[in-house]
């Protein structure tokens, strides 16, 4: 029998053959046009957009590890449209009509993605199936109608977003217990390793240098401190989204939420007949504890959740191993979905971090005094949105370089968005450990007595949170 991987960054190096090797680390002090701290999505889709529209920008990106270590190699693979923040909250600051603006220019990025990689040739296994959120409880099934409820104040109607009724919902995948279900176009299943691993290559080609084992220590107003020299630029990104934590000075600026994931061996012809998922849609559904699940292209399952979802002292993984515990969870969750599945082999399991602001909103921003930018706090919907604050970061230095070109980008709500830091430790774990235990008896006590409405302690966690 196969062994289990657990760790190893993740499954979908894996599935390339192993992770990558190395990258020249930086050597002495350097002077540039752009120092990018990260070579995730959010660094990489930067530094392409830059120098798509001035190539003799010179730009060096700073990596810790190599290129796609991080969250950006570890996802599940959702190249989603979806907002996943607070509308509210970003209207108070711009107005309604911003907000709207944000939602549309979501759900264009999803197919911006998708034509650069046709572009460029990257080939990274991409369909777009849609998005399913199902519920498989009675107060599930409340959610989602108060959901699409919510939506439809904001304008988001059909097709942009519709209801199933139970037998729409199992005729595109059978999930047993399914009540109905939210279907949205506007996302596709990617592979995420072949995604940041191409996009790396083409920024290079580019003209990008990506030097990596270099440890950021320090980001200061044009200067960048690392532990193999400083590097001095007009511009200064900070793209580390959940490992923003580790540089001096920046510990509670976002919290680095834990996501666990696991993959099946490969599933039989038999097996995905009595599944279907034929669409390759992307599928989570709306418990308070959520899971999120893609059909690889290789025919298994990847599905992911919580798990453990804080370290204390906002430490991080040791090369996505994953806790023992965490992966039964995940198990238990895909069983009792599929139950055909009983018995499938879990061929990898992983885990890694993503970037929580305290008020569970994404951001991007440029402070043209010092000439830092920022882009992250994405909650785990990184993937399209990476893209999106790339090209808002790409048009505010560019506007502060003098350039003509008008960015719609960077009129939307987000930017240089600011909100309070995270409560110091042992409040901060103590904190999240209770809200996601709340949020976890919810879920079972919601699925034992079946009743049609929200668990109280559910919407008290929420609020506790900031998620309400």
């Amino acid at each position: 029998m196969t062994a289990r991987v657990n760790g190893e960054v993740s499954f979908w190096y894996g599935d390339i053959g192993g992770t990558p090797g190395y990258r020249p680390s930086l050597e002495g002090d350097v002077q540039c046009d752009i120092a990018i701290v990260g070579a995730g999505y959010t660094g990489l889709w930067t530094a392409y957009y830059l120098m798509k529209s001035d190539p003799s920008l010179r730009i060096v990106i700073l990596e810790k590890e190599f290129a796609g270590f991080g969250a950006s190699g570890r996802n599940g693979g959702w190249l989603s449209g979806e907002m996943g923040w607070s509308r509210e909250r970003y209207a108070e600051r711009s107005g309604r009509q911003s907000v709207i603006d944000l939602q549309r220019a979501m759900w264009a990025t999803v197919d911006e993605v998708i034509d650069v990689c046709d572009r460029e040739g990257i080939n990274a296994d991409i369909v777009k199936g849609g998005s399913l959120q199902v519920a498989t409880t009675a107060s599930q099934a409340v959610r989602v109608r108060e959901y699409m409820e919510h939506e439809a104040d904001w304008g988001v109607s059909a097709p942009d977003l519709v209801f199933l009724d139970q037998a729409e919902t199992k005729a595109r995948v059978e999930v047993a217990d399914a009540h109905c279900s939210s279907f949205t176009p506007h996302a596709a299943r990617i592979q995420p390793a072949k995604l940041v691993q191409g996009l790396a290559r083409i920024v290079e080609g580019l003209g990008a240098r990506i030097c990596e084992r270099t440890t950021v220590l320090e980001i200061n107003p044009h200067q960048v401190v690392t532990d193999r020299g400083v590097v001095k630029a007009d511009y200064v990104i900070r793209a580390t989204e959940g490992f923003t934590a580790g540089i001096k000075g920046h510990r509670r600026e976002w919290l680095p939420m834990n996501s666990a994931m696991i993959a099946t061996e490969p599933l039989s012809a038999e097996q995905w007949a009595n599944i279907g998922w034929n669409g390759y849609e992307t599928l989570g559904d709306a418990a308070h504890g959520y899971m999120y699940a893609q059909r690889t292209r290789d025919g298994r399952i990847a599905i992911g959740g919580r798990g453990l979802p804080y370290r204390f002292g906002s430490a991080t993984d040791i090369n996505g191993q994953t806790q023992e515990r965490t992966i039964e969870m995940l198990e238990e969750i895909l069983v009792r979905m599929f139950p055909v599945l009983s018995g499938t082999r879990i061929d990898h399991a992983w885990c890694g971090v993503l970037g929580v602001p305290r008020d569970w909103c994404a951001t991007v921003g440029l402070d043209p005094s010092t000439g830092i930018g920022w882009a992250g706090g994405y909650v785990g919907m990184g993937v399209a949105t990476s893209n999106l604050a790339a090209r808002t970061l790409r048009g505010l230095i560019l506007a502060q370089n003098g350039s003509t070109d008008e960015f719609e980008e960077v009129g939307l709500p987000w930017v240089n968005r600011r909100v309070r830091r995270w409560e110091p430790e042992p409040f901060r774990w103590l904190g999240v450990h209770g809200l996601y235990t709340m949020f976890r008896s919810a879920d079972r006590s919601e699925r034992r007595r079946g009743a049609a409405q929200t668990s109280r302690s559910a919407q008290i966690a929420a609020r506790i949170a900031g998620r309400d």
